[in-house]
This record gives C-alpha cells, sequence and structure tokens, in this order.
C-alpha cells in the first residue's frame, strides 16, 4: 500500500471496491501501521426491505399479542453471526444439514458454515441445548451479528 502526499493510493480504492463486488460483502478494511482504510456499500434494497422472517419457527407458535416478548427471547438465545459472508446449512449441496429445527446440539458442534472471502468457516454452537428456530436461508448473504439459531 502506498501513500502519496495527496493522500490514500485511489488504485487501492478502486482495488477494495472490486473485492466488494466479488464477494458481496458491504464491507471491506484494510489497516496497515497507521493506514487504516475502509470502503463500504449500501446491501442492495433487496437485503435492506426487511430480516427473514422464519417460516420454521418451534411448533409451540406464539399469538400475534406475543409477539414482543417472543422477540426479546430470539436475541438472548440466538447465534450471532461473527463475520460477513455466505451462510451454509451444509457442507455440500447434496449433503445432510448440520442442525435440524428440534435437534438437540452440545457446545463446540458445527451449527452452520459461513464462507468469507473464499474461506469456509465452520461455526460452532456456544452453548448446548435445543435449536428451536433456523433463522436465515440455505445460501444466504449474512451480515456481522445478524442472529442465525436460535439454541435453548
Amino acid at each position: 500500500m502506498s501513500i502519496k502526499k495527496t493522500g490514500v493510493d485511489q488504485q487501492l480504492i478502486r482495488d477494495l471496491a472490486g473485492i466488494l463486488n466479488d464477494t458481496n460483502l458491504t464491507e471491506i478494511e484494510v489497516e496497515l501501521g497507521d493506514l487504516k482504510v475502509r470502503v463500504s456499500r449500501q446491501a442492495p434494497a433487496v437485503h435492506a426491505i426487511a430480516a427473514p422472517q422464519p417460516s420454521y419457527v418451534s411448533a409451540a407458535a406464539q399469538p400475534a399479542a406475543a409477539a414482543a416478548p417472543a422477540a426479546a427471547d430470539v436475541s438472548k438465545n440466538a447465534v450471532p453471526s461473527p463475520m460477513v459472508g455466505t451462510a451454509y446449512l451444509a457442507p455440500s449441496p447434496d449433503a445432510k444439514p448440520f442442525i435440524e429445527i428440534g435437534q438437540k446440539v452440545k457446545e463446540g458442534q458445527t451449527l452452520l458454515i459461513i464462507e468469507a472471502m473464499k474461506t469456509m468457516n465452520q461455526i460452532p454452537s456456544p452453548r448446548a441445548g435445543t435449536v428451536t428456530a433456523i433463522l436465515f436461508e440455505d445460501s444466504q448473504p449474512v451480515e456481522y451479528g445478524m442472529p442465525l439459531v436460535v439454541i435453548e
């Protein structure tokens, strides 16, 4: 990375923007010594309309009036995404999913995979419990902190 007297190397910015487009990320940050460069873009409107609503929540469906407390429980028991990337339920398209609703999981057991920058990252369960909801679709882009799985 080179710094010109007039500012940051514009080719570096273009290269980082190209990485954003190639990987469908919304933000990338590079740090070298005292120089810190962050390039971000707004997510497409399709992703910004609304958070995905799980169509396969636990069998004990809550009435609409009780939706607010249920949302608080989801965030308390949710496993958040540790990174930006694409989330997958199985190690390959024809493989059995790592988890299913109602399945008991152990602490450290792989819940899903997030692909980030062409690297497959296994996401372990932070605790033992029962999977009560999967809050993303297979192959869906996910953001840092986005709730992915609810374990109670």
